[in-house]
């Protein structure tokens, strides 16, 4: 696996136009941010060496070189699932690659199902903790020379961009909240039960992704911040039916505020 790291590193180094620290990993619908870019290089995840592919509807597939606000950054238009039938460490082999390549920040977004009664849909909710319940965990077997064989997890998102992000948000006039979220393995959406179960249990809001990569990004010392949309609500009293379709309208709406929060971060980072 490392080796396989460290030659799409070496492919994609003779190919960068930039030398990015800060990269964002786009989910569901969340591809506006991406209109903000200013684009020097778009790969194509196909074209890419060992990289898997997004086969989602609503995630793009490309890994993008640019500029914004004023930074060099790098970003993953679209990302890839465990319930895709990829193991885990086919799904944060983007975050490995990263790290070889300089990314010493990772921002991460992901459209999700709240639980907690004082949001409502659309709703930006800043990620400050996390609860891993997928089946399978992303450092499992042998461990890749980056980091150590436990690393440490108990500032798992930066509180110092967590801290920045809400005087951004303040300074917009942009109302976030703040939860843990929970990643299950999907593609199934929650049983109104295991909504009320996550909740009872410390969760927010829960979703398929991010859990992961913020893992991975902890074990190579990359510091994450971690937003989610909330694009519907679980465990009420009422039963109410999810399509994909409607989480990633949910997503877009939501997309301007979550875009200028975090343009405004890589800009101050």
């Amino acid at each position: 696996m490392y080796g396989r790291i460290k030659e799409t590193a070496a492919w994609l180094s003779e190919r960068m136009p930039n030398a990015p620290q800060t990269a964002i990993v786009l989910g569901t619908g969340l591809g506006y941010l991406t209109e903000r870019i200013e684009k020097l290089l778009c790969i194509p995840y196909a074209d890419i060496p060992n990289f898997p592919v997004s086969t989602v509807e609503g995630h793009a597939g490309q890994l993008i070189f640019g500029r914004l606000g004023g930074r060099d950054v790098m970003a993953l238009d679209g990302r890839f699932h465990y319930y895709e039938g990829y193991t885990m460490q086919q799904v944060t082999f983007p975050v490995r690659v990263m790290y070889e390549l300089g990314i010493r920040t990772l921002f991460v977004s992901n459209a999700a199902g709240g639980m907690n009664p004082a949001f409502a849909i659309g709703d930006i909710m800043i990620i400050t903790d996390h609860i891993n319940l997928l089946p399978e965990h992303p450092l499992h077997g042998p461990n890749i020379p980056t980091g150590p064989r436990f690393p440490d997890m108990s500032e798992a998102y930066s509180r110092e961009l967590i801290a920045l992000a809400d005087d951004i948000a303040a300074e917009h006039g942009i109302k976030v909240q703040h939860g843990v979220y929970l990643s299950t393995q999907g593609p199934t959406f929650e049983t109104p039960a295991e909504y009320r179960m996550f909740a009872r249990m410390g969760a927010d809001a829960v979703g398929m992704s991010t859990v992961p990569e913020v893992i991975v990004a902890n074990h190579c010392g990359i510091r994450c911040f971690g937003v989610s949309v909330i694009t519907d609500l679980g465990g009420m009293d009422v039963p109410v039916k999810v399509s994909h379709e409607e989480v990633q309208l949910a997503a877009r709406a939501a997309q301007p505020s979550m875009a200028t929060i975090m343009e405004e971060l890589v800009k101050r980072v």
